[in-house]
């Protein structure tokens, strides 16, 4: 059977993570008196409590640090930051998921494999599973894929470390990624030029990588162990539908 983690990866990471670019999270910005798109560093790591501006970046990994510290000069209590950023997430999941089939057996099956999992040095992923979850299907299943995007996500950077690359190189690395990515997350040119550079021309990191991928993938297939291999299937099958 095609791996679960392989087939849903893009799928996974671009639908669950909509949100937090989206007129939604603008909304829920602008209401809770923050500036403009500043709500994403307070709000996805206020499940942290109140980090400083230096654990955010690092948490969140492929930022630098200089922008975080810019964005973080007026925060928002935990409380009222996670309220905001879930709220954002609800909003864009009722605008957007409001006419999938079935969105409550969807979510269904993301909560059993979030539930499920081994939350053990992923702090943001097991910070967001023990959050209030909404109600209605369509703000539930934008929650269960945000949930399981943040323990994707987790492993994917433990993976990373475990073979001795940082998440700025990797970003360097990944083919799907490079300057171009890391303009789009705030690095200054001259910084957009030389992390690509610094790894050019290294087959032993760019088979690092690899490897953080493959880890990756076996982890967070383990983690969907817990459904069978026909609920695994109609889970892809219903992420990948269009």
């Amino acid at each position: 059977m095609l791996s679960t983690a392989r087939s849903t990866r893009d799928a996974l990471v671009g639908r669950a993570g909509s949100f937090m670019t989206s007129p939604e999270l603008a909304a829920r910005e602008e209401a809770a008196g923050l500036p403009p798109r500043t709500l994403y560093f307070r709000g996805r790591t206020a499940v942290l409590g109140n980090p400083p501006p230096g654990v955010v970046a690092s948490v969140l990994g492929i930022f630098p640090e200089w922008l975080v510290q810019t964005a973080l000069v007026r925060t928002l209590p935990a409380e009222r930051a996670i309220e905001a950023y879930l709220g954002a997430c609800w909003d864009w999941a009722r605008n957007h998921l409001g006419g999938t089939p079935e969105p409550a057996r969807f979510a269904e099956l993301a909560f059993t494999v979030v539930d499920g999992a081994d939350a053990s040095a992923l702090p943001l992923f097991r910070g967001w599973r023990e959050v209030a979850r909404p109600d209605d299907g369509p703000a539930a299943l934008g929650h269960a894929l945000m949930v399981l995007r943040e323990l994707r996500g987790g492993l994917h950077f433990a993976a990373l470390r475990a073979v001795g690359l940082g998440v700025t190189q990797a970003v360097a690395l990944d083919p799907g990624g490079g300057r171009g990515r890391l303009l789009r997350t705030g690095w200054r040119p001259e910084d957009a030029d030389a992390l690509p550079a610094a790894v050019a021309g290294r087959p032993d990191l760019a088979a690092r990588w690899r490897q953080a991928e493959q880890a990756t993938d076996d982890r967070f297939d383990d983690a969907w162990a817990v459904l069978t291999d026909a609920e695994r299937a109609e889970f892809a099958a219903r992420l990948l539908a269009r």
